[in-house]
């Protein structure tokens, strides 16, 4: 793993298949970690010729977010949303897009292909719409556009996302079980879920996790994010979204906005998936992202 320093972001990534000619950058979700990417997915990418890019989000994993006294949210979620309303929130989806552009930077590379899961599928989306310069392809996985009239979160799950997390220095197997819990629920009911392999996931994570970092504050960013179809139209790079039928958290209709929205954007619906990537799909998957690297726009 490595790190760049980014203004007040500690930003980590790595790189698979260093000499490949072409590069994709893999940006993961909500409180999620580069190794969400798992080995066998960027195999499967390394093996069709592409240097594979993982970061951690600002607040995630290994990347460290530095703030100041006023932007320190710390407290339930709605004293925090009370504060943005004064405020702003502590930063924005825009921020964290410019992180991926930094890294581009760092790393001299001029144009990428761009593929985003759950919140990393709408910065995504800020990335090939303001800057498509640096983009050859986007795909959107398990994503919206933050549509209000979109159908919500499944209320459950949304109680499940909200509630106060344990603290896994205190309680160890009381965070597990409730990772466990969570991760069982959103997934399809297709691809049941490995609770082993979840579990030495989540294990990896919370070593990988760095004290001070905030899933709050990520979902700040999101929920001060105010809707705009004009983005989205902006968008002229090849477009392929993927979704699940089965995805709890952001509806299938969420994917149907994406591509009526997203000029000559591709529409691939798996049935039976939820709001995560099972080993299962994972050559289907990056299959579609391949194609949609070699697509022309029309």
């Amino acid at each position: 793993m490595n790190t760049i320093s980014i203004h007040n972001v500690e930003l980590c990534y790595t790189v698979l298949g260093e000499n490949n000619p072409e590069s994709i950058v893999l940006i993961p979700g909500l409180g999620s970690q580069l190794i969400r990417w798992d080995e066998a997915f960027c195999q499967l990418l390394i093996q069709k010729g592409f240097q594979v890019i993982r970061l951690d989000n600002r607040d995630s994993g290994a990347s460290v977010y530095k703030p100041d006294s006023k932007n320190d949210y710390e407290g339930d979620l709605e004293k925090a949303f009370e504060k943005v309303k004064r405020v702003g929130p502590p930063y924005s989806l825009n921020d964290m897009a410019a992180d991926v552009i930094a890294l581009l930077d760092h790393l001299k590379i001029d144009k990428t292909h761009i593929v985003g899961r759950s919140m990393g599928g709408i910065i995504g989306q800020l990335l090939g719409a303001n800057y498509p310069e640096r983009v050859r392809s986007l795909t959107i996985i398990m994503a919206t556009s933050l549509n209000p009239n979109l159908p919500p979160v499944a209320p459950d799950v949304m109680a499940m996302m909200t509630k106060p997390v344990v603290d896994a220095s205190i309680d160890h197997e009381a965070y597990i079980t409730h990772a466990l819990t969570f991760a069982k629920r959103i997934a399809g009911t297709a691809f049941p879920l490995d609770e082993e392999q979840e579990r030495k996931m989540i294990e990896a994570e919370l070593k990988r996790s760095q004290p001070g970092n905030s899933v709050l504050r990520q979902l700040l960013a999101m929920g001060s994010w105010s809707y705009q179809e004009a983005i989205l139209n902006k968008i002229m790079v090849p477009t392929q979204i993927i979704h699940g039928t089965e995805d709890p958290i952001f509806h299938p209709e969420c994917a149907k906005d994406l591509a009526r929205s997203i000029p000559d954007a591709k529409l691939q619906l798996i049935n039976g998936m939820g709001h995560a990537i099972p080993p299962e799909c994972y050559t289907g998957v990056t299959e579609l992202i391949v194609a949609n690297t070699k697509r022309q726009k029309k």
